[in-house]
């Protein structure tokens, strides 16, 4: 099923590097970066660590079937938790919509990051909240500060 899904990734990624290149213009008329910039960045980088990804699971599904043992990604999931956290993450991110929506990007992304890896990283409470703390701010700075890209903003009014 990995393997499956990272090759769905890797269409995906092949498809938003195509949008990238195709539709979006490196540089402006006054030869400033332009809207494709970023995204070239991010479509190359995805299609590479998913071919990483994909020839390091394929290269252990090849092990796997010459007898060295299953290792822990291959093990038959007996409890189908595996679909109960897609699900579950699934709802998570169907709820950072709505959040994103009401209160911006910084505050709906802390909070969507403290409950997915309140349920995916379970019991490393320090990690998690300098992640769900570290990673939006890395965002702001990035988009607001460096590429001058505003961060969506909130139907209410919150005083930051």
């Amino acid at each position: 099923m990995r393997i499956a899904f990272l090759f769905v990734v890797l269409a995906g990624a092949v498809f938003y590097t195509y949008i990238a290149f195709d539709d979006l213009s490196f540089l402006t008329r006054r030869g400033r970066l332009g809207p494709g910039f970023f995204p070239r960045i991010v479509g190359v980088s995805m299609i590479a660590f998913t071919i990483w990804a994909l020839v390091d699971a394929l290269r252990e599904r090849r092990l796997a079937d010459l007898g060295a043992g299953l290792g822990p990604d291959l093990e038959p999931d007996e409890d189908n938790s595996g679909w109960r956290d897609v699900v579950t993450l699934m709802a998570l991110s169907v709820c950072y919509a709505v959040v994103l929506r009401l209160l911006g990007g910084f505050p709906a992304t802390v909070i969507f990051l403290g409950a997915t890896l309140a349920i995916i990283n379970r019991g490393h409470h320090l990690q998690n909240a300098i992640l769900m703390v570290v990673i939006p701010a890395a965002i702001y700075l990035l988009f607001d500060r460096l590429l001058n890209a505003n961060m969506p903003p909130a139907l209410l009014n919150l005083p930051f």
